[in-house]
C-alpha cells in the first residue's frame, strides 16, 4: 500500500506539472475571454472537502457573481435533482457565455492542477463536494470525505452529476475501496477520451 501511494504521489506531480503547463499557456486567452465577458475574478477559491480538510479548490470562473448564494437561495426550488442534495440545472442562470464553454471542454478545471501539485487534490480519487452536500451522506458513507479527492473518478466517468445521488457514492466508495494502479490507470485513458470524444459526458 505504501509503494501505491508513493507511486500515486508521483504520478500526481508528475501530471500536475503538465496540467500547470497547459494552463500557463491557456491562461492569457482564457482570462480575456472571462473579464470581457462578465465582471469578477479570473479564478474562484471553491470550498470543497478532501481528506477531511475544508480545502479551496481553484477554476476557472464559469459563473456569475454571488452564485454560491443563489444556488441556496432563489434557485433552490428549481433544482432538477430530487434524490439527494446535488444541485442541478440544464439552463442554469448563474452561467456566464463564456463559462458555458470553458464547462463543455472542461476548460474551467485546469486551476486544480494548482491543488494536486500542494497534495490537496489527487488527479484520480473521489469526487469532491462542498460541506453542506457532505452533511446529507448516509452513515455507510460518512468515510469518502476523509479519503483524498480527485480531479476526476470511478464516478466523474460513469457519468457525474447525471448519476442519482447514492448511485454516484456507492462508485466511489467502490474505488476507496479497491484502488489500484491499474484502476488509476484505466480511469485516466477513459477520462481522455470523454474529454477528446464526448466533452458533455463527464
Amino acid at each position: 500500500m505504501l509503494s501505491y501511494q508513493i507511486a500515486k504521489r508521483t504520478a500526481d506531480i508528475i501530471g500536475s506539472l503538465i496540467g500547470v503547463a497547459i494552463m500557463v499557456v491557456l491562461y492569457p486567452f482564457v482570462a480575456l475571454a472571462i473579464l470581457i465577458d462578465s465582471r469578477g475574478p479570473v479564478i474562484v477559491a471553491l470550498d470543497r472537502v478532501s481528506e477531511g480538510k475544508l480545502i479551496k479548490v481553484y477554476k476557472f470562473r464559469s459563473m456569475r457573481a454571488n452564485s454560491h448564494q443563489l444556488k441556496y437561495g432563489e434557485l433552490a426550488p428549481l433544482n432538477e435533482r430530487h434524490d439527494g442534495p446535488f444541485f442541478k440545472m440544464r439552463r442554469d442562470p448563474r452561467l456566464t457565455r463564456v463559462g458555458k464553454v470553458l464547462r463543455k471542454f472542461r476548460i474551467d478545471e485546469f486551476p486544480q492542477f494548482i491543488n494536486v501539485l500542494k497534495g490537496e487534490l489527487s488527479l484520480v480519487g473521489p469526487r469532491p463536494h462542498e460541506p453542506e452536500e457532505i452533511a446529507h451522506y448516509p452513515a455507510e458513507y460518512r468515510h469518502l470525505p476523509l479519503a483524498k479527492a480527485g480531479i476526476t473518478g470511478y464516478s466523474q466517468v460513469q457519468g457525474a452529476s447525471s448519476l442519482p445521488f447514492l448511485k454516484e457514492l456507492s462508485l466511489d466508495d467502490f474505488y476507496v475501496k479497491h484502488q489500484s494502479p491499474s484502476l488509476d490507470m484505466k480511469i485516466v485513458a477513459r477520462t481522455l477520451l470523454i474529454l477528446f470524444f464526448d466533452p458533455t459526458a463527464v
